[in-house]
């Protein structure tokens, strides 16, 4: 699924990244930290934009990070990863000074973000940058009115979807202006990456769609409706006329907000 998430805002990325190193101006950019690289979407990406940069991936899952290191291979970018198994919420992890830090979607999870913020600006270099992205929301795939059920699905689903993140990760949806604010950042830039793809949708990204929704129909099984159990069961059918892999309907709408930030 993360893979699938980054085929489909690889422009948006591209777009981000390029930014990052047109802020950092003259600063080098050599010692970069990715914080919970996941299956490395954002390391490959910095990697790109920074030839001259090595990347320490920070992960909690050894799963996570050998899938990165095979990537890396096939990319052409082995020996520029250092892979660091660590959780950043029992202490910081032994990086060495960092140039850029990035966190995306990675933020939200810690126990204390006010500490771990405060932990990389102590790290990064005078001049060092913090690039953080946060998506607030699911992504929508759908029509309002997909023909069966009751319309309106995804919003349904938007709502119980935050009063489950509301339970376990509560520093999601966060004034993340206000603590990077705090920690001692000044906010060089703002603002919101906005994916949108009209129908019809590449195959990647109609994959992402049914990944999603899957993921969705399992995290919230207890919660739904069984009207709204059964309208889902239709879509991940393998076939049916109003099954995902038949529809031709189906779009891609995400927005995940930025910061771009330097200590202040």
């Amino acid at each position: 699924m993360l893979d699938l998430d980054a085929d489909v805002s690889a422009e948006q990325l591209g777009r981000f990244t390029a930014r990052v190193a047109a802020l950092a101006g003259d600063h080098p950019v050599r010692d970069v930290v990715d914080l919970g690289a996941g299956t490395g979407t954002g390391t490959f990406a910095l990697l790109r934009q920074f030839p001259e940069a090595r990347v320490t991936a920070v992960d909690t899952a050894d799963e996570m990070l050998g899938h990165l290191a095979g990537s890396a291979q096939r990319h052409g970018f082995d020996g520029r990863i250092r892979p660091l198994r660590a959780d950043v919420d029992e202490r910081w992890p032994e990086t060495g000074p960092a140039d850029l830090i990035w966190a995306a979607s990675s933020m939200h999870h810690m126990a204390d973000p006010d500490r771990v913020l405060r932990d990389i600006r102590a790290t990064l270099r005078p001049g060092g940058q913090l690039a953080m992205i946060e998506m607030e929301s699911m992504p929508h795939f759908l029509p309002d009115d997909l023909g069966i059920g009751t319309p309106g699905l995804e919003s349904r689903c938007d709502v119980l979807m935050a009063e489950a993140r509301a339970e376990h990760l509560p520093h999601m949806g966060s004034d993340w202006t206000a603590r990077l604010t705090a920690a001692g950042f000044t906010i060089r830039e703002s603002g919101d990456l906005v994916v949108d793809l009209p129908a019809p949708v590449p195959a990647a990204a109609a994959r992402y769609a049914y990944a999603t929704l899957q993921r969705m129909r399992a995290g919230l099984a207890d919660r739904l409706t069984s009207e709204d159990r059964d309208t889902l069961d239709v879509l991940l059918a393998d076939d049916g006329p109003h099954s995902l892999r038949n529809r031709t309907d189906l779009t891609v709408r995400s927005t995940r907000s930025f910061w771009i930030a330097t200590p202040a």
